[in-house]
């Protein structure tokens, strides 16, 4: 049960049109169909949020640009 509920959380973050995708493919996958169609209208939707999407980890990745810096010291103690 908890696999339905992460799932249904997973998809409550993806936007509308690649959650229709992504069931469209489900449906494909659960009937072994081997093709998937879209409509123009979906194919540009899907199109947009996708852009969407890599726009926002473009810009989150910009601005976690200050590298952590990780500092070690050692001590060999007495020889």
């Amino acid at each position: 049960m908890a696999t339905k509920q992460s799932t249904s959380a997973q998809k409550e973050k993806l936007s509308y049109h690649v959650a229709a995708f992504s069931e469209k493919v489900r449906v494909m996958n659960q009937t072994g169909s081997k093709r998937l169609s879209l409509s123009s209208e979906e194919a540009q939707s899907l199109q947009a949020d996708i852009f969407s999407l890599l726009a926002k980890i473009a810009e989150l990745s910009s601005n976690s640009t200050t590298p952590e810096v990780i500092e070690v010291k050692m001590d060999g103690g007495r020889f």
